[in-house]
């Protein structure tokens, strides 16, 4: 079995609904985001997937999130953008992306600062 990691980083802010505390005002993190996919096999060039196309295909989708105000984002005008709900969207929308015969997403891991991450798997 391979894994594969890719961590990029984005600059957010938000706010959480209904949060009995101070993480209910505006604030922002400098998130980190650690994708990992899984693989149990290699293609025709020794390779799980490209890292250049998976940092692309990840970029892509946090470039919507990246120096806004993420409650504004659907699905989060809906849903509280807590790290958990951001784990499972990042998840959700890269496995429809990259899952193929070889390889799939098996986990991302965001950060809210250097001691605070969740994380969603299958």
């Amino acid at each position: 079995m391979y894994e594969i990691k890719v961590i990029t980083t984005i600059s957010a802010a938000h706010s959480l609904r209904n949060y009995p505390g101070d993480c209910k005002n505006i604030h922002g993190h400098n998130y980190k985001v650690e994708v990992v996919m899984q693989s149990e096999g290699l293609d025709n060039l020794g390779m799980a997937i490209d890292f250049r196309m998976l940092r692309q295909e990840i970029e892509r989708l946090l470039q919507t999130l990246d120096h806004t105000y993420i409650n504004d984002k659907p699905p989060f005008d809906t849903i509280n953008p807590t790290a958990e709900n951001l784990s499972q969207w990042i998840y959700d929308t890269l496995s429809k992306k990259l899952n193929r015969d070889i390889a799939r997403v098996c986990r991302v891991n965001v950060w809210e600062n250097e001691n605070s991450s969740a994380s969603y798997f299958d």
